[in-house]
């Protein structure tokens, strides 16, 4: 079996999905695309403005739209996506028949450390303190992960290299032969 055409990591906001998605793409030579970032040039709008502006209904709505067309535009690519796009709208049913997902996890107190230092504000965190940020977080991640769980490659975000995911990505397409 050879390596899947497309490749999704999913996992909660924080997580590096973007930082290592782009790393992946780079060494398996193909593009790279970010969900979000995709939204927001065709929204000509930030992902915060958008959810204050229209709502997390339409955000979520326009999110799979989008998604379906990453998916049929970009035919061998690897595709970052929002931490809560396999979690609405049957987008894990169209996820998991489109290509391989991929799992970043991280534990909750990890992921509140890099939110908190990230320069990129998340609308579900904004104006808390670190005590409420940590209670979402836990919250929404008790939330996502049975849906992030079925993904068949998890990887644990804490030192992870793109080395590892490749070694990860080896080792199921050896087991699916």
């Amino acid at each position: 079996m050879e390596i899947p055409k497309k490749i999704f990591l999913i996992g909660f906001m924080g997580c590096g999905k973007s930082t290592h998605g782009k790393k992946l793409a780079k060494a398996l030579n193909r593009p790279f695309v970010d969900l979000d970032h995709y939204i927001e040039r065709k929204e000509d709008k930030s992902i915060p403005e958008i959810f204050k502006h229209k709502g997390e209904d339409y955000f979520r709505a326009k999110e799979s739209e989008y998604l379906e067309q990453v998916v049929r535009r970009y035919d061998s690519s690897v595709i970052s996506l929002g931490g809560g796009t396999p979690c609405f709208n049957n987008n894990d049913e169209f996820i998991f028949k489109s290509g391989l997902a991929i799992y970043v996890s991280m534990p909750p107190e990890a992921l509140l450390h890099r939110l908190s230092q990230s320069e990129n504000k998340r609308p579900l965190l904004t104006g808390k303190n670190e005590e409420e940020n940590l209670a979402i977080i836990k919250s929404l991640l008790q939330q996502r992960e049975s849906t992030y769980e079925k993904a068949p490659i998890k990887v644990k975000g804490i030192d992870l290299t793109t080395e590892k995911i490749l070694e990860e990505l080896s080792l199921f397409i050896g087991k699916s032969q």
